[in-house]
């Protein structure tokens, strides 16, 4: 019985190991870190972006989003239309969105203000293809990189094919990682 549990414990170790692999690949050597800051993770697709100045009853400028949620991994429910508030100066520290985009989001939890933002800036936004998968691009060589005299062009590099990753494999990481928090 003893052995059958540890075959059991190395299978499930072994299955998660790619998953956590592919989110190093895609989210960086941080993405545990990413995960367990996240009030709130899921893919979703944009609905709608709208810039609301300043007001009493909102005393900083913000940008509202609205997303439907295509598949949860934490803090939302599935198919809930979410609607979020980001400080308009946060704005600029990730990348934009655009209605109809499909991405998977890490946010923070709601401030006292309820507003909120990716958590590490343009770490927290990963564009989806239609498809609804990631599609992890090696890193590109360094653009300050010093040649020689003798080298008339850059080393030549060999660069892996491009490897599609679905929200499913990132989904199981997460949840992983975030129960390693608790």
């Amino acid at each position: 019985m003893f052995a059958l549990t540890l075959v059991c414990l190395a299978s499930v170790a072994a299955a998660q190991q790619p998953d956590q692999l592919a989110a190093a690949r895609v989210l960086g050597p941080h993405w545990k870190q990413l995960s367990r800051s996240a009030g709130m993770v899921f893919a979703g697709t944009v609905l709608g972006i709208e810039e609301l100045p300043a007001r009493s009853d909102r005393p900083v400028p913000t940008i509202q989003v609205r997303f439907r949620v295509d598949r949860t991994i934490a803090g939302v429910q599935p198919g809930q239309v979410l609607t979020i508030r980001e400080w308009a100066g946060a704005w600029s520290t990730h990348r934009g969105m655009r209605t109809g985009q499909r991405m998977l989001l890490f946010l923070y939890p709601p401030s006292r203000l309820g507003l909120t933002s990716p958590v590490g800036g343009a770490l927290g936004q990963i564009a989806l293809d239609p498809n609804r998968k990631i599609v992890a691009t090696p890193a590109p060589a360094p653009a300050n990189a010093i040649y020689t005299a003798r080298t008339s062009r850059p080393p030549t590099r060999t660069v892996a094919a491009p490897q599609s990753i679905t929200v499913r494999q990132l989904e199981r990481a997460i949840r992983s990682a975030r129960k390693d928090k608790e």
